[in-house]
């Protein structure tokens, strides 16, 4: 087993401290007991897992404001993957004595955990299912792989980036959800915005879009930070506001034109 080595910026005895590696440092191993989770403040961390027959493989690669190893606080469990950094990293351990607190200030942080937690329930039910009968134990993965792709996003109308000339079109179906892709849920967006968001103000689900007769509505989603504006006034989480051809839309700090039926030339 490789040793842990970290230096801290903190105390250990601290609710939260903040710990530094450098790149191909392993933070902890798979089988560890641990008694922190981790949110990246700078740098990547990969989670891989030993899989037999294949070696190695990388589950997730995560970077600023994604978080991991929160089973060992909630369940106090051993660690089901290693996690590595990948570059040189700093990183904010936090205990079970502030982890209430923490997700009070920080409610995106706790939607999004619930979401993962969610989306790992629905895995392992799902391999359960497929192994009735069988003989050997299903375990649903500690991160969601990455081959998981975004749903096609084909629809006729678009949000429009005008300072990068990026044009992203509405999912076909009745909705669209709009944020960043999130490494830590495995849940990707119809809509992208993680090439024109570079001060990553944009919530990982951020807000959907969707479509009530021969109307489209845009509705913040729950945990969402930093706000959602169409034709400049807020949108208040969970009511819908009808979007109209050549409105603006700003999710966070990314201005967006909304256009209905055709691409703009």
């Amino acid at each position: 087993m490789v040793k842990q080595v970290f230096k801290t910026t903190g105390t250990k005895s601290s609710a939260s401290f903040s710990v530094s590696f450098d790149a191909g440092e392993v933070i902890f191993e798979e089988g560890d007991l641990g008694t922190e989770m981790y949110v990246i403040q700078e740098g990547e961390v990969e989670i891989v897992k030993e899989l037999q027959g294949e070696g190695e493989r990388q589950l997730a690669l995560l970077s600023h404001g994604d978080f991991f190893g929160e089973m060992s606080i909630l369940e106090e469990l051993p660690r089901t993957a290693t996690a590595r950094a990948v570059s040189d990293c700093k990183l904010l351990a936090i205990n079970g004595t502030t982890f209430d607190r923490m997700l009070r200030k920080n409610p995106e942080i706790a939607v999004r955990m619930m979401r993962k937690l969610s989306r790992r329930l629905r895995e392992t039910d799902r391999l359960l299912r497929e192994a009735l009968g069988g003989t050997e134990e299903s375990q649903a993965p500690e991160m969601p792989t990455p081959e998981a792709q975004p749903r096609a996003a084909s629809g006729v109308e678009t949000l429009v980036h005008d300072p990068s000339g990026m044009v992203f079109h509405l999912a076909a179906g009745e909705e669209t959800t709009v944020g960043r892709r999130d490494p830590v849920t495995g849940i990707l967006p119809d809509v992208d915005l993680t090439p024109v968001d570079s001060q990553r103000s944009i919530s990982r689900r951020h807000a959907k879009i969707f479509r009530r007769g021969d109307k489209l509505y845009v509705r913040e989603e729950i945990g969402t930070m930093n706000g959602t504006f169409v034709r400049g006034e807020r949108v208040e989480t969970g009511v819908p506001v009808e979007v109209k051809d050549g409105d603006e839309v700003r999710f966070g700090l990314v201005r967006t034109i909304f256009h209905a039926g055709t691409q703009p030339a």
